[in-house]
């Protein structure tokens, strides 16, 4: 009997500047595109238009983007973002966080989230892998994605475990056990756009000295396509327990 297509959902809670986004694309096309290998249908919520699914249900796989805002901030639509994580966590339903979405699912869990003294981080930065779950898979060697972030998260929820970790970022991914995956950075931004990203701050969020190291660090190799792969590995696992 041929396994039922899942559905990975994508909740947008930002949107790259206009100019690059008649270029790039927005958010969510770059996660589907990214995890465009994967078996699976995509629907995606604009949760920073106050639309959030009906129900945890509706996906098989959460996937929350990145974004301009900072968790703590006040804007209407985080407290229902966090009651939502919530109710996935309760229903069983599988997350991926990425940046803002690493930092939501902290704080929704009762982590804390703050603007690092550390500075900016951005370009591709690496980190290494610690304590990793035997159900994820093969380990990757590092993890080495996209960075673009002041946040960070600087108190993990209990329950909580730290994935991969690096002396910039001591939270580059934690691991909630039967629940979510969340990532510092950026798996979904492929370096045109990260790049792009970098050069329409330059003097204004960004200073010059900034976005040259950002650009200096391209140079790095990014493993994006292996951290998609992590991201099929929690489905299969999904499928098997629905079979």
């Amino acid at each position: 009997m041929a396994q039922t297509k899942l559905t990975i959902g994508i909740l947008e809670t930002g949107r790259p500047p206009e100019e690059l986004k008649q270029v790039y694309g927005d958010y969510p096309g770059m996660v589907a595109s990214w995890l465009g290998d994967l078996d699976a249908n995509f629907v995606s919520y604009p949760v920073l238009d106050n639309e959030l699914p009906p129900s945890p249900t509706e996906a098989d796989l959460w996937v929350i983007t990145g974004s301009k805002f900072g968790a703590y901030e006040d804007h209407p639509w985080i407290p229902p973002l966090e009651d939502f994580i919530r109710a996935c966590k309760q229903e069983n339903v599988m997350m991926f966080g990425i940046c803002f979405g690493h930092q939501m699912i902290a704080q929704a869990l009762g982590g804390v989230v703050r603007k690092s003294t550390k500075g900016w981080g951005l370009g591709v930065h690496e980190y290494d892998f610690k304590n990793w779950p035997a159900e994820l898979g093969q380990q990757p060697e590092n993890l080495a994605i996209q960075a673009y972030h002041q946040d960070q998260v600087e108190e993990i929820p209990d329950g909580a475990e730290i994935l991969a970790s690096s002396p910039f970022c001591e939270a580059a991914a934690l691991w909630y056990p039967g629940f979510a995956i969340t990532v510092q950075g950026h798996p979904e931004f492929a370096k045109p756009y990260a790049s792009a990203l970098l050069e329409s701050r330059r003097g204004t969020v960004l200073s010059d000295k900034d976005v040259d190291q950002g650009q200096e660090n391209m140079a790095i190799a990014d493993n994006r396509a292996s951290i998609a792969t992590l991201v099929g590995q929690i489905l299969r696992n999904k499928q098997s327990q629905m079979a």
